[in-house]
């Protein structure tokens, strides 16, 4: 059996290996610089194509953008989707002490940024990407981006008087999150992440109220169709935390799909270069079509 370690930074090789691709559009849905979007237009002249809205992961941290998945966006592109790219401000760069991550997401300013990204996405659409049908939208993202791509789909179930709760659901086909930080509990009882969940939640005494506001699992049921998928051997993001979080469905009333790719860790489910990744591209179109 190959060292779980030693498989995990080869499959984050080959997935930081690939060239990133410049967008055929950007467009920003607001004034701070990580405001922004970068559309991908569909391959080979296509219209009237269902919309991917990609939320990139990276632990919420400010040295992961969205560049690290723009191969992933033209490989969505290739396929036929159109893509939208997604920024938003992220921690701070400087480390909490010395030889330590920098610091996981901004509260409120991570949570802000997706849910005016989201509001601002059908009239940029129209706009930048025409051949996308906004109709047809599809939210999908991985690891941290998988825990907004569930939040973006929940903000309708956010607690009365939430500033990102709007007036009803969103107009999605589905969501498909990608090995995603699904249930905090979950992810602070196996440290995911360096402890990022409770950098991104701020101090103990902020963190359970906060919860109620950024959780997956506390934002359930959704009445969005979702499909989680997660590979088995992912030691990133265990794939427990993926089980709790459809568990949590579950007693919530609410069927989630998940996908467990055997063999397959973190980083393949948006490496151009691995078979898993087609089988995300697969969960996508079935919600889009």
């Amino acid at each position: 059996m190959p060292d779980p370690a030693a498989r995990d930074a080869a499959e984050s090789d080959s997935l930081f290996s690939h060239p990133v691709v410049a967008p055929d559009a950007s467009a920003a849905y607001g004034e701070h610089p990580d405001q922004v979007v970068d559309f991908y237009a569909p391959r080979g002249g296509l219209v009237g194509v269902p919309l991917v809205v990609l939320l990139h992961g990276g632990a919420w941290r400010a040295p992961y953008d969205r560049q690290h998945v723009t191969p992933f966006a033209d490989f969505l592109a290739r396929r036929g989707f159109a893509v939208a790219n997604v920024e938003y401000r992220r921690g701070s760069e400087i480390p909490q002490q010395r030889g330590s991550e920098p610091v996981a997401g901004r509260w409120p300013e991570t949570f802000d940024d997706v849910a005016a990204a989201m509001d601002a996405l059908p009239g940029l659409v129209k706009d930048v990407l025409p051949q996308a049908d906004a109709r047809r939208t599809v939210v999908t993202g991985h690891s941290a981006g998988g825990h907004l791509a569930l939040w973006a789909a929940a903000r309708h179930v956010l607690p009365a008087g939430s500033p990102w709760r709007p007036a009803g659901p969103p107009a999605l086909r589905g969501v498909v999150a990608l090995a995603p930080v699904a249930d905090f509990a979950k992810a602070v009882e196996l440290g995911v992440c360096g402890g990022a969940v409770t950098q991104l939640l701020g101090s103990e005494a902020e963190f359970d109220a906060r919860s109620a506001y950024a959780d997956p699992a506390a934002l359930l049921p959704t009445g969005i169709a979702t499909t989680v998928v997660q590979g088995r051997t992912d030691i990133v993001v265990p794939y427990a935390v993926s089980e709790a979080y459809v568990d949590a469905a579950a007693k919530a009333g609410e069927t989630v799909g998940l996908t467990l790719l055997e063999d397959v860790g973190h980083f393949p489910l948006i490496d151009p270069a691995a078979d898993a990744c087609a089988v995300v591209a697969e969960e996508i179109a079935q919600l889009a079509w």
